[in-house]
C-alpha cells in the first residue's frame, strides 16, 4: 500500500453521489474523504451521513482554512465556480481533480495556470472518456493510415434517465442560499458575454443553453476528437435547433440538437449531438480509412460496469468482410482517471488532460459559435 491521500470534495450533487463519492470510499487503499463543501445545507447532510464524512463546509475559504488534513481536492460544482475554486485550491497547496469544464473564457484557463506553476501543484481535468483504454485501441488501430472521414456522435437522453437506475439513490436538492443563485445568474451571463460579446449573447436565449451544452456535454466529445485527431483546422458550419424553454418530461431539459462540420488537413470530421427524451446512451467515434472502419462505442458512466468497445470493420486479405468487438476492461473510465491522478500525485507521471490541453476546448467552443448558422 502506497500512501493514502486525504480528499476534500466540493459539490455533493449528481456526479458525486453517483460516481465520485461510492469511488473514493471503494478505493480506501489510495483515497480517504476528509471534506464535504456545499452551498446546499440538505446535499452535505445526505452525502455526509451515506458516505461517513464527518467534516462539512458551505464555503470553500472555511474549509481550506480549517485543521481538516486536505491534500487534494475534487471540484465537482456549478461550471461557473470551477476556475476560481481551482486557483483557491492551488494557492493553498492542494491538488486538484476538477470536472470538465476546468474553465469557461481564456482568461479563467490562464489564471488557472499561472496558479498551478506558481503553486506546483497538479490540476487534472475530468475528461474520463479520454482515460477509456478502447481509446487508446482506437488510436492504435488506425496509427499509419490514412483517414478520409470521421463522425463524432453524442446523442443521448436526459442524465436523470440514467441515473434514476444505478441503484445510487440519487437525489436533488434546491436549497440554495438567494445570493447564491443571483451570484450564479451573474456569472453566467458575464462568461457569455466575455465569450460571444455583449450584444450577441443577449440576440437570443438559445445562445446561453448552447454554450451551456458546449462546454459540458460538449466539451466530452471535443476533447476525445482532439485526443485522436488533433485541433481541427477551423470550424466549417455549425447549425443548430434548440427548444428555448424545457419540454418532455416534467422537470427535464429541452432537446438540443447540434451539427457541425470540422476541417482537418486531409479529411472533414462531422459532430453530432443532442439531448433528447430517449432513454439510450449512444457517444462514439468513428474513422474511416479506405480498408477499414474503427469505431469507439461509449455507453453512461452512471451505470457501473457497462463496457466501452472497439470495433474494427475490414477485409481480409483473401476478401471476407470481418467485424471485430474488443472490450479491453469492464473497468470505468472515472475509475482509470482516479488512478492516473494518484499515479501523478505520489510519482510524479505524466498526463494529457492538463490545463493547457483543457484550455483548446475553450477556442473549439468559441470557433464553433464563429461557424454558426441559425
Amino acid at each position: 500500500m502506497g500512501k493514502v491521500l486525504n480528499i476534500a470534495v466540493i459539490g455533493c450533487g449528481e456526479v458525486a453521489q453517483c460516481v465520485h463519492l461510492p469511488n473514493l470510499k471503494t478505493n480506501h487503499e489510495q483515497y480517504k474523504v476528509t471534506a464535504l463543501c456545499d452551498v446546499s445545507l440538505d446535499a452535505l447532510k445526505l452525502c455526509s451521513e451515506r458516505f461517513h464524512v464527518e467534516n462539512t463546509f458551505t464555503s470553500v475559504s472555511e474549509m481550506l482554512d480549517s485543521s481538516v488534513p486536505i491534500d487534494a481536492v475534487f471540484i465537482l460544482s456549478t461550471h461557473e465556480y470551477h476556475a476560481e475554486q481551482i486557483v483557491q485550491c492551488a494557492k493553498a497547496g492542494k491538488h486538484v481533480l476538477v470536472e470538465k469544464p476546468m474553465a469557461q473564457t481564456l482568461d479563467e484557463a490562464d489564471r488557472v495556470e499561472k496558479a498551478r506553476v506558481e503553486s506546483g501543484v497538479v490540476v487534472f481535468v475530468g475528461y474520463m472518456r479520454r482515460y477509456a483504454r478502447a481509446l487508446d485501441r482506437l488510436k492504435e488501430a488506425i496509427k499509419g493510415k490514412e483517414i478520409k472521414y470521421v463522425r463524432v456522435r453524442d446523442i443521448i437522453g436526459d442524465n436523470p434517465m440514467f441515473t434514476s437506475q444505478t441503484g445510487m439513490h440519487l437525489r436533488y436538492f434546491s436549497d440554495i442560499p438567494p445570493a447564491a443563485r443571483s451570484d450564479l445568474a451573474a456569472r453566467q451571463q458575464a462568461n457569455l458575454a466575455t465569450k460571444l460579446g455583449a450584444e450577441r449573447a443577449s440576440q437570443d436565449p438559445r445562445n446561453a443553453q448552447g454554450f451551456a451544452l458546449l462546454t459540458t456535454l460538449g466539451c466530452h466529445d471535443l476533447s476525445a476528437m482532439r485526443d485522436v485527431l488533433g485541433m481541427p483546422q477551423k470550424c466549417l458550419f455549425a447549425s443548430r435547433s434548440d427548444d428555448p424553454l424545457p419540454s418532455g418530461p416534467p422537470g427535464g431539459r429541452g432537446s438540443f440538437w447540434w451539427n457541425m462540420v470540422f476541417q482537418y488537413p486531409a479529411f472533414k470530421a462531422y459532430y453530432e449531438m443532442a439531448i433528447d427524451h430517449v432513454g439510450l446512451f449512444d457517444a462514439h467515434i468513428e474513422v474511416y480509412t479506405d480498408d477499414s472502419r474503427v469505431k469507439i462505442q461509449y455507453d453512461t458512466p452512471y451505470v457501473k460496469g457497462l463496457p466501452i468497445t472497439l470495433t474494427v470493420q475490414s477485409q481480409l486479405p483473401n476478401g471476407d468482410y470481418s467485424s471485430q468487438t474488443t472490450r479491453p476492461t469492464y473497468l470505468d473510465p472515472y475509475v482509470l482517471e482516479m488512478q492516473e491522478f494518484y499515479e501523478a500525485i505520489t510519482e510524479g507521471k505524466e498526463f494529457k488532460t492538463t490545463v493547457l490541453d483543457a484550455k483548446q476546448d475553450i477556442v473549439l467552443a468559441k470557433m464553433i459559435f464563429d461557424a454558426l448558422v441559425d
